[in-house]
């Protein structure tokens, strides 16, 4: 079932001035946009975003399973990081003549299947990754495949194996972007990967204003669009946002359409960000034939 509900984080009180006067009823109104919208589209969609300063949240199925997909990368390279911090690895190690750096670099901003699997391979397989997302309470979110092996299993999207909910990935970025869970040096590096992704310019990014910072990492299978970003606003207050879709035929078109709507949402004058989240869900038909773009 469906469930639609407004969450505050634990440090809600840190909000900053704007965010802070913004009314509970704003949210729960872009809320209900947001669930209108993915409704109103053929095909079944995971949404969540968070404030990471205020930890005010909104959500849509957020705690059902969806398929990870190459979103699985971020967690994968966010392992071989923290083994990098604690002295155990190194990005200069080698497998198959590529260093570590340079197939992690391929891994998120070029999406590469194969360097995603040496990586793994290095770490000590999938298991690897799951046991970290276990050692820092990340639930809600698997790792049990390598990237082969899921692309050559009998394609299921409601597999749990390597799922994710929404919420959960967001805890994931959220660890990363706190500092606890990667040292500076390894955080910055991942993030500036993320910000060189050229997957899925048709997603999270595509209707977000010009100069917008996108961190982000995309996964794709057939019949499933997923964006996973953190987005920074223009008073430097980053959100975070996950977005899965699974059947339909507009699925990058949603995923663009809900990611602006949740942009405007968030935005520090209430009063425009209101207009702004009307006037972008009004495009959700629209921009289909924007999102068949290659």
């Amino acid at each position: 079932m469906r469930m639609i509900g407004v969450f505050f984080g634990l440090i809600a009180l840190a909000a900053q001035p704007a965010l802070a006067q913004a009314p509970q009823s704003r949210l729960r109104s872009l809320e209900q946009r947001l669930a209108a919208t993915a409704s109103d589209n053929p095909g079944e969609y995971g949404i969540a975003a968070m404030d990471l300063t205020s930890g005010r949240m909104i959500g849509f199925n957020a705690d059902m399973p969806f398929p990870m997909a190459s979103t699985v990368k971020v967690a994968v390279a966010a392992t071989y990081l923290a083994e990098v911090d604690a002295g155990m690895r190194s990005l200069d190690d080698q497998i198959g003549g590529a260093t570590a750096a340079r197939l992690m670099d391929a891994m998120i901003t070029r999406s590469d299947n194969r360097a995603t699997d040496q990586l793994l391979a290095m770490l000590g397989g999938p298991g690897a990754v799951d046991r970290w997302l276990r050692s820092h309470n990340l639930t809600g979110i698997r790792v049990d495949r390598t990237i082969a092996q899921l692309l050559s299993d009998r394609r299921d999207l409601r597999d749990v194996r390597d799922s994710s909910t929404p919420a959960a990935m967001l805890n994931l970025l959220r660890a990363i972007d706190s500092g606890n869970v990667l040292r500076p040096a390894s955080r910055s590096l991942l993030l500036d990967m993320m910000s060189r992704c050229i997957t899925g310019s048709n997603r999270i990014r595509a209707l977000l204003p010009a100069g917008t910072r996108v961190e982000h990492k995309t996964g794709t299978l057939s019949g499933y669009t997923g964006d996973v970003a953190f987005v920074t606003m223009p008073d430097g207050r980053r959100i975070a946002m996950a977005m899965f879709a699974r059947g339909g035929e507009n699925r990058p078109g949603v995923i663009a359409t809900v990611a602006r709507a949740i942009y405007d949402g968030f935005a520090p004058a209430a009063a425009d960000a209101e207009a702004g989240i009307a006037g972008v869900l009004r495009q959700d038909r629209a921009v289909g034939a924007y999102s068949r773009r290659p």
